[in-house]
This record gives C-alpha cells, structure tokens and sequence, in this order.
C-alpha cells in the first residue's frame, strides 16, 4: 500500500495566507522525508479556510525541496479557466517535476468560486469538465494549425503559426502521451467514475462517504473499464480517509475528541459547508438520521480512523476488505494550530512507519 496525503488545504479563515502557505509547505517537506509517496493539493480561489488558489504554483515551489512525494492536483477545477491555458500549465509543471505528476481534474465545489466565476450550474460545469479535457487531450496530441470548436470553448491556432521562429507550438507533457487523469468520486455508483472508466482515467474516493458507497464507486468504475474492454487496475485507485494514530487508543480518543482538535474543526466546517448547499445526505451514517442529527461530531466518529498503531492497522485492514483492493491510501491532513501540529506529526510518523509496513508486510503474506 502507497500512502498519500491529500491538503485541501483546510485551516481557520482567522489566519493569514502567508502563515498558512508555510505551514503547508513544512508539512508536505516533512511528509517527504517520512517517505510518503503521493502529495494531492486541492485548488480554491475564494476562501480564506481553504486558500490555494494556484495548486502548481505552489507544489514547483516543493519540488527542489522533495525527493520522494509525486504531485497531484485536487483538483484542478476545469470549468474555471480556458483549456488551452491548463494544457500549457500542466505540460510545463510535468516537465520541471520529471514526470512526478497526476493530473486530478473536476468541477469544483466551493459554491463562493462558483458565483465568482459564473459557474452555478452543475450539470454545466460537468460537461465543461469533458469538453475542458477533451481539448487539452487534442491540444497535448496533435500539431498546430487546429481550430477545436465546442459548446463553452473555442481553441484556434492557425494564422499565427510560423514553425521556423516557433510561434505557434503548444508545450507536450513530459509523460506521455499524458499524465495519468484522475477524478474524484463522493457519490454511490458515480456516474463521472463510470466514464472515467470509459476513457481510461482513474478514481481517487473522497474522505467523505462510508466504505460501503467507496465500494460502489469501484463498481462503477469497473464497469466503465468492462464497456470498453479495459481491465481496471485497483493500484491505479486511491482512496482518501481520516486518520489519526496515537501511541495509545486512549490518547488518539483525547485528541480527536478535544475542544482544539483540528479533526473536529474540520468536520464542523463541512457539516456547514454541505449544510449551506443541502447536501447533508452524503454525510448521515443511516439515511433515516435527520439533518438535525447528522451533528459535525457524529459525522467525525462515524469516519476517522482512529487509535493506536494496532487499532489503526485493524481499522484499515477492515475498510480495505469493505471496498476492496486500492492501492494508495490518502490520508486526510489538517492544521497545526494549537496542539494540533505535534499531534499530526506523530500521526504522520507512525502511519508512515509502522502502519503501512505492517499493512504492506500482511499483504505480501496473502500473495504469497
């Protein structure tokens, strides 16, 4: 099993930019060194509780400094910006990582950046998302001149194409004939991890629906690859969970359950978010529990892992037997106010050296 740790990044809009740009920074140095392999990065333009605005920009700052951590995007909101522009971005930021990318693309979810940008309705900004990588896939595939006509984008380059001095040439990616193309999936059966399966991108499941909806997801997917003749490849999935490992299961219970966990603050801030956009139901243990008590504790005890390497080991080993064989686990990562930057290190060490390697030692048994 590959660990990953997924930044929305989430902190309390009280702080500055500038402090949160170093805490994350620091974390993702440290989650290098613990030899963590993966590094998602959410991107949002108008919060100050999750403030990435430019998720590239902010991991080529990490490159020189990391050794063993491939970037990712989580994800790249494709509705919010022309192709051509991402295309470019993506191809750029590949070639200066070595190839230490995967391109996480969606629709967004910050409702503040939809109205900013004009992109309230959902079902269109998921065909943009299709119609976004559909062009960057051609612009990545093919040579000027091209003039790419669609429902929200025109991509035209012919006129200006002078190949003697360059003018003209779109930057290729360093892997080709892409980066792998990723897509999130928090729904039952999602119909965009169906598809991705279609066209040969991948799922990554987010922190928030219980192991049983993570199962349908691969379902989906899986039947996606099966139309196509494709066979899905569960160590190309990822799947995001909250953890929290603790010397002893009675010190990961304090913490989780503190008046400063950063795990509580969290979980309150999306109990609110979903509140405010009446997607409560994605969070509820049992579909009958009213919105009233799907309270941000309820929802914290029903999803964190949490307790002593041991019960952590236990827990993991029972999630992955509930939805089945992922490859990289991506662990949800949260501020440092407070205690919570001691506890969140320990977290990060003792995940990174005893709990993976123990899950990792079990399954090298199985296959033996």
């Amino acid at each position: 099993m590959r660990l990953g740790l997924f930044m929305m990044p989430l902190h309390p809009p009280s702080r500055s930019l500038s402090d949160t740009l170093a805490e994350d920074t620091e974390k993702a140095i440290f989650a290098d060194r613990l030899g963590f392999n993966e590094l998602w990065v959410g991107e949002h333009f108008s919060a100050h509780s999750e403030p990435i605005p430019s998720p590239l920009m902010f991991m080529a700052s990490l490159l020189p400094q990391t050794r063993n951590l491939t970037f990712a995007t989580g994800v790249l909101t494709l509705p919010h910006r022309h192709p051509a522009v991402i295309a470019a971005e993506v191809a750029q930021f590949d070639h200066m990582s070595g190839g230490r990318f995967l391109l996480g693309v969606g629709a967004g979810s910050l409702p503040s950046d939809f109205e900013l940008l004009g992109t309230f309705d959902e079902g269109q900004r998921n065909r943009m998302v299709m119609e976004s990588v559909a062009f960057m896939q051609r612009i990545w595939a093919e040579t000027p001149p091209y003039d790419m006509q669609g429902e929200f984008w025109r991509v035209r380059l012919d006129r200006t194409v002078t190949p003697a001095i360059g003018f003209g040439a779109m930057p290729r990616p360093y892997q080709r004939p892409h980066p792998p193309i990723f897509v999130p999936a928090v729904s039952a059966h999602s119909r965009t991890v169906m598809e991705a399966g279609r066209r040969g991108w991948f799922p990554i499941s987010s922190a928030l629906p219980l192991p049983a909806v993570v199962r349908t997801q691969w379902e989906s997917f899986s039947a996606g690859c099966a139309e196509v003749g494709r066979v899905p490849d569960p160590e190309q999935w990822r799947v995001v969970r909250t953890v929290l490992v603790a010397p002893t299961d009675a010190e990961a219970d304090r913490r989780l359950h503190h008046p400063d966990s950063a795990h509580l603050y969290f979980y309150t801030h999306l109990r609110t978010v979903l509140g405010q956009v009446g997607r409560v139901g994605i969070l509820k243990l049992r579909p009958e529990l009213t919105d009233e008590e799907t309270t941000a504790r309820v929802i914290m005890d029903s999803r964190v892992i949490y307790g002593s390497p041991s019960t952590v080991i236990a827990g993991l080993r029972a999630v992955r037997e509930q939805v089945g064989p992922f490859g990289t686990l991506v662990m949800s990562a949260m501020d440092w106010s407070g205690p919570n930057r001691a506890w969140e290190q320990e977290s990060m060490e003792l995940m990174a050296r005893e709990v993976v390697p123990a899950l990792e030692a079990e399954a090298l048994r199985v296959k033996g």
